[in-house]
């Protein structure tokens, strides 16, 4: 079978790239909160060079054109532009000028992401996003971001996966600032959903053309049984993960930016009065998350209500062998046709990663990449796995 997936109302090409986002792959962001968190965790578990994509951008870019792909995701680093409140960085934004001038020149469309869960230290050290202005300071850096960079940018994505960076650091306790309280999770979101909302309003002022969304990472929700007790807990975890954002930022989204790696059942507890997940069944990745090629066809459908383009901007997994990357790119993308197929205006997909990252607070080990890194030597090395997807890429376009 082969996978082609086209853009049904545009006629244009559909968009095939990889993703990546600054503080996992560029190095040496000492200035924001991941790093100083960083700081107290054992020397295997920190940032470090990264993949030193900072250095080596164009290397990586050219790797992605060899590779077929026609559109590529990466992120800002906030705190590299602002690493002080008021003062802006004009090194760092010629830098990342320079980014987008070689996905200019190489044709590769490029989706610019202002916010992939790394905040600057001086923004955390006074609140962060519990702050009443922290969305005032954010659209401030979005300002200067489109002042310097817009004419190069045909998208924006404001956020990414707000919710759950917000779950992780106030709820779960995961991630810094590693506190937990429903109603500082509560306050945070409300913030990042103004922010991504004057956030579009600035990008539209400064550039019109310009098309705004966002990223969120949807989980594919299913009732553990057909009991309406069930039935009852899974509609009301996907309103509140899934679609409750969504409520709070509406219309203020040019398309819908969806990031796919879960699906879970839910089931109601009566004995602990609590509502309970548990994993699907299937293979599992290095990290153990299941793989559920459905799930991706089920959350893009959840979304036509919207009546909105949609990209898949984030979807992948930790394969250190690459034994199960090329199966789970075919078994997506057709997901992602039989989507379309229902009426879903789907218009690009981009695999995690490009390139071996940062994976958070699990370190490096973790292995995305459609490129393998030698996190040693920093060489590069093309995947099979990055080869099948290039041939689904050119099967596409009729190559």
């Amino acid at each position: 079978m082969v996978t082609k997936c086209y853009n049904i109302s545009m006629g244009q090409p559909f968009l095939y790239g990889a993703a990546t986002s600054a503080h996992q792959t560029e190095g040496n962001n000492v200035h924001n909160d991941w790093w100083a968190w960083e700081m107290g965790r054992p020397i295997e578990m920190r940032s470090g060079l990264a993949a030193d994509h900072y250095d080596r951008f164009r290397e990586d870019f050219r790797l992605a054109k060899e590779l077929g792909h026609n559109a590529h995701r990466f992120s800002l680093e906030w705190s590299r532009i602002e690493p002080k409140r008021g003062r802006w960085d004009k090194q760092a934004l010629g830098h990342y000028r320079h980014v987008l001038e070689e996905l200019k020149k190489l044709e590769i469309t490029p989706f610019v992401t202002l916010h992939h869960f790394t905040n600057p230290r001086w923004f955390a050290e006074r609140g962060g996003w519990l702050r009443s202005d922290a969305a005032e300071l954010f659209t401030r850096y979005v300002q200067t971001a489109a002042d310097y960079l817009g004419d190069l940018v045909p998208f924006w994505i404001t956020l990414n996966e707000p919710v759950l960076w917000s779950s992780l650091a106030y709820w779960q306790r995961r991630w810094p600032p590693q506190q937990r309280s429903l109603i500082k999770f509560n306050r945070s979101v409300h913030h990042l959903a103004v922010a991504h909302n004057q956030a579009y309003q600035v990008l539209h002022r400064k550039h019109a053309q310009t098309q705004v969304g966002l990223a969120r990472n949807l989980v594919a929700y299913q009732p553990a049984s057909e009991s309406w007790l069930d039935r009852v807990a899974c509609q009301t975890v996907d309103w509140w993960f899934n679609r409750r954002f969504y409520n709070m930022t509406w219309p203020q989204h040019d398309f819908l930016g969806i990031n796919y790696y879960f699906q879970t059942k839910i089931h109601w507890e009566t004995k602990s009065f609590s509502i309970v997940q548990s994993d699907t069944q299937g293979e599992r990745s290095d990290v153990g998350w299941t793989i559920a090629p459905d799930g991706l066809r089920q959350v893009l459908e959840s979304v036509r209500r919207y009546k909105c383009p949609v990209y898949v901007t984030e979807n992948g997994l930790a394969d250190r062998h690459d034994k199960l990357r090329a199966d789970f790119i075919r078994d997506h993308l057709r997901a992602v046709e039989r989507a379309q197929e229902s009426g879903v205006d789907v218009r690009g997909y981009f695999h995690w990663s490009l390139l071996d990252n940062y994976e958070w607070d699990l370190g490096v080990t973790p292995r995305f990449g459609l490129v393998a890194v030698d996190y040693k030597t920093m060489s590069r090395s093309i995947r099979p796995s990055a080869y099948v997807y290039k041939s689904i890429i050119e099967q596409a376009r009729g190559g």
